[in-house]
């Protein structure tokens, strides 16, 4: 079975994704960063889309007739600002070593209202929650923590001096969040893709913990900020709190989670207020 067609997979996920909302690709580039072995990009072109695959190694890439070229995101993609329509990163951003810049980069090159999907290993469910607890690692008794040993899975330096790290920089779906707002995306939808079941048992124990130290911690910063209007503080404060006490997304296996582009990164920063004192006040 291929790996599209088995549930098991998210390529499964993407794939059904891509052909429930193929009207929003009919015509559209569509960058594959990373493009892997092209199943995604072959699926593109399936559904009407205009593939855009890119790859750190393309060597890998197997879909005939169509071209993928090799990136890499510390030196920005090789594609024209406000350019694209879309961009899918499946399970790439939990090897970039700078997601913040990454996702700037995906918010240069997309047109404004552009659709950025992002898949990655769910670091927010409650087996990689307690996994971390034990051992710092994502699979606890399987999986030793990130290390020089297991954590390099591409080092081919007669073709490029990047490193393809693998599991290094995983993330949850609240740090995934804010770095995406601050590049100027906004949370459109979260896909639930499957189940994983460990989490699944320590659900029942552990959700009712879970909500009301999040509820505590959401009403009181919504009391001693006072920086922000009301709405401000209810909108965001909210999202976070609905997040953290999502059940799909403490149980689920993969994070796969619909951006949309509302805005330049560049008006983002020219927006922010910093907590700290300004220079020079005691």
């Amino acid at each position: 079975m291929q790996y599209e067609d088995n549930p098991k997979s998210i390529k499964y996920y993407v794939k059904r994704y891509l052909y429930e909302n193929k009207e929003l690709f009919v015509g559209k580039k569509v960058v594959d960063f990373p493009a892997g072995n092209g199943v995604t990009s072959k699926i593109l072109r399936e559904i009407g889309a205009i593939p855009i695959p890119m790859d750190l190694f393309p060597e890998y890439f197997q879909i005939e007739g169509i071209k993928c070229e090799r990136a890499n995101i510390k030196n920005g993609l090789p594609i024209n600002e406000k350019s694209i329509d879309a961009l899918i990163c499946q399970e790439g951003i939990e090897h970039f070593s700078d997601q913040y810049e990454a996702l700037k980069e995906f918010n240069r090159v997309l047109k404004n209202e552009g659709i950025l999907l992002i898949t990655t290993p769910n670091y927010s469910n409650l087996r990689a929650r307690i996994s971390y607890l034990l051992s710092e690692s994502e699979r606890f008794n399987s999986k030793m923590p990130p290390n020089e040993l297991d954590s390099i899975w591409m080092s081919k330096q007669e073709i490029t001096d990047e490193i393809y790290f693998g599991h290094i920089f995983l993330i949850g779906i609240q740090k995934l969040r804010v770095l995406a707002k601050l590049s100027g995306f906004r949370i459109k939808k979260y896909h639930f893709t499957r189940v994983r079941f460990t989490a699944l048992l320590f659900f029942p124990f552990l959700y009712p913990f879970i909500y009301l130290s999040n509820r505590i911690a959401y009403n009181r910063n919504m009391k001693k900020n006072k920086d922000y209007d009301y709405e401000t503080k209810k909108s965001i404060y909210g999202e976070i709190f609905r997040l953290s006490v999502s059940p799909k997304i403490l149980v689920g296996r993969n994070l796969m989670v619909e951006f949309v582009k509302e805005q330049d990164f560049v008006n983002v920063v020219q927006k922010l207020r910093t907590k700290q004192k300004n220079f020079g006040i005691t």
